[in-house]
């Protein structure tokens, strides 16, 4: 927000303005993929960089879907971000289908073979979520709290949750109606299969107070199917009929990041 307790929107672009839904936080708007890429790819090194010269490392929390992978390929290829800190990055996963890593239809197999097989991650600050094994969101939770209990009380929280949305509403695999909206104790919850998507399948999935703790909050809107849904969260819908309205970090930063079909 800006001094006077508003919202900031930035617009940019060569071509006619681009119109952002007035959504709570930072509207980032491009009209070419490529652009939007790019301000979200610069925006991850800087915060990375910040985090690991603050604490030491970064932790980064990604999803799966379609929409991100052009973004995680980039951020191989790219040298303008070569300097991204590997290997003093955590990877953590946002969430993830009650699959093995071999199905198609995982997160983490596809997450495995673009970013940590060539990224030089150290194995040990991979942290894939072991869905498809029962307790999976307990074990999880543990591993979030022993890796991010040394940092000071306050600190202890995921630097950069990089987040997708449904046509339904849904973030993460929080979807209408999720225990994982309103729980204020745990970090991980096992959730059941959605029934507004496909392929339906139970799945693990960081929380909504996890999300909202994090220190930056990236949600990657991309598309004209998921512009009514956007106007829906500007125009006040509650987070129990559309999850994405409840992006409200505690001492962090939201900043959406939108194309120019997601802006209507």
């Amino acid at each position: 927000m800006d001094a006077g307790g508003k919202d900031e929107i930035e617009v940019e672009g060569v071509e006619a303005p681009i119109a952002p839904p007035a959504l709570r936080g930072r509207v980032v708007a491009r009209h070419a993929d490529e652009e939007l890429y790019d301000a979200l790819a610069s925006d991850l090194l800087v915060h990375a960089s910040n985090c690991v010269r603050e604490f030491g490392d970064f932790h980064l929390a990604v999803s799966g879907g379609r929409t991100p992978f052009p973004l995680y390929e980039r951020l191989m290829y790219d040298p303008r971000y070569r300097a991204l800190p590997w290997p003093r990055t955590h990877l953590w996963m946002v969430d993830e289908r009650c699959v093995p890593f071999e199905d198609e239809r995982s997160n983490f197999g596809r997450i495995r073979e673009v970013i940590v097989d060539h990224s030089g991650i150290p194995p040990e600050q991979v942290h894939p979520m072991l869905a498809a094994m029962p307790g999976a969101a307990d074990r999880y939770e543990r591993e979030l709290r022993e890796a991010l209990g040394w940092r000071p009380k306050g600190h202890d929280r995921l630097d950069f949750v990089l987040l997708g949305m449904g046509a339904d509403g849904h973030t993460a695999s929080v979807f209408p109606g999720s225990p994982a909206l309103h729980d204020l104790e745990r970090l991980a919850m096992d959730v059941p299969a959605p029934t507004t998507v496909a392929p339906a399948v139970p799945r693990c999935t960081l929380t909504m107070r996890t999300v909202n703790a994090a220190r930056f909050v990236a949600p990657l809107v991309m598309g004209a199917d998921k512009a009514a849904t956007l106007a829906r969260v500007a125009a006040g819908a509650s987070l129990d009929d559309l999850p994405v309205a409840g992006l409200r970090p505690v001492a962090g930063e939201l900043r959406w990041y939108l194309d120019a079909a997601a802006c209507g």
